[in-house]
């Protein structure tokens, strides 16, 4: 049975609020494994459509899912739609899986702790041995 009925259950959208956002691609395929399919995954999360409703704050792109630290400045689950929309039509085909994990950020975490755990994924996976091997990722605090 399909359950992204179940995630979108109990979902706001808090303007100001921050979320960590994870999506993954359909059947958990590699996408983005292929260079160019990276890079635009990596490319869409400052699409001027996303930036109008979602600042980005980290993400890293992994080979069949991503992980996306965002501001929201609308509805969250418009951001999503935007940015899977825009990277599935730059790569020609539809690639997500329905739905997406969110979590928001409290205020006593650290932004800057979440986003070291987002960016550290690769070496986590044991896909570089040194974060700066890896391409897919960015964070605001650099």
């Amino acid at each position: 049975m399909h359950k992204g009925h179940q995630l979108r259950q109990g979902r706001h959208s808090i303007t100001g609020a921050c979320y960590l956002i994870t999506i993954t691609t359909q059947r958990r395929q590699p996408t983005f494994t292929v260079f160019e399919h990276a890079c635009s995954a990596s490319r869409h999360f400052y699409h001027p459509r996303v930036l109008e409703i979602a600042t980005t704050l980290s993400f890293v792109v992994m080979p069949d899912h991503i992980h996306w630290l965002l501001q929201l400045n609308g509805n969250l689950s418009e951001a999503v739609r935007r940015y899977k929309t825009y990277v599935s039509l730059d790569i020609g085909q539809r690639i997500w899986q329905d739905g997406f994990h969110d979590r928001m950020i409290r205020q006593e975490e650290s932004l800057k702790g979440v986003a070291r755990y987002i960016v550290a994924n690769p070496l986590r996976a044991n896909l570089v041995n040194d974060i700066i091997q890896y391409s897919y990722w960015d964070a605001a605090w650099l």
